[in-house]
């Protein structure tokens, strides 16, 4: 018995190895696309994606929340890419993840004031909060920070689940 748990542990080993050479590379590729959108070093921050129930948070912050200028090209990206994506121009994401991103599309489909995005300020970055009353945008939204935790790797991080009790906000 305990050489066939041995077996198959070592088998399971050897086949996430491809996985994550692949998700390596992946996240390689990512980060050299994401120079040509995001103005701050990828490197130097850290994303954070928090889903809620009609929704979720984006947050983007230095890892040394005394870099200045790391602080000021988030905060100037993040204001940036909210008023594009008010527009529904999610090409940013796109040119980076790739065109078939999941959630990308349905969230390029909707239309002009189904999903807010505010923007904050916080310590060390910014964040954008994303409200829909539309289920098939939640998943959406959800889909699309799931992406985009796999291909930023190490400079992504989920963050905890939570309910979000506001109102969908106006534009």
């Amino acid at each position: 018995m305990k050489i066939v748990a041995f077996s198959l542990s070592l088998l399971a080993a050897a086949l996430s190895l491809p996985a994550t050479a692949a998700d390596a590379q992946r996240q390689a590729e990512v980060a050299k696309l994401g120079a040509d959108v995001m103005p701050f070093d990828l490197k130097a921050t850290t994303h954070v994606f928090s889903k809620t129930a009609n929704g979720g948070t984006q947050r983007v912050v230095a890892k040394n929340a005394a870099d200045a200028q790391q602080v000021k090209l988030v905060r100037e990206h993040l204001r940036e890419i909210r008023a594009q994506f008010l527009k529904g121009d999610y090409s940013g994401p796109g040119h980076i993840h790739g065109a078939d991103m999941p959630g990308l599309a349905e969230l390029q489909a909707a239309k002009s004031g189904q999903v807010s995005i505010d923007y904050k300020d916080v310590k060390a970055g910014a964040e954008l909060t994303y409200r829909t009353a539309d289920t098939k945008l939640v998943v959406a939204l959800h889909r699309w920070f799931d992406a985009q935790l796999s291909d930023h790797g190490a400079d992504a991080t989920a963050g905890h689940m939570h309910h979000d009790h506001g109102a969908m906000k106006k534009q």
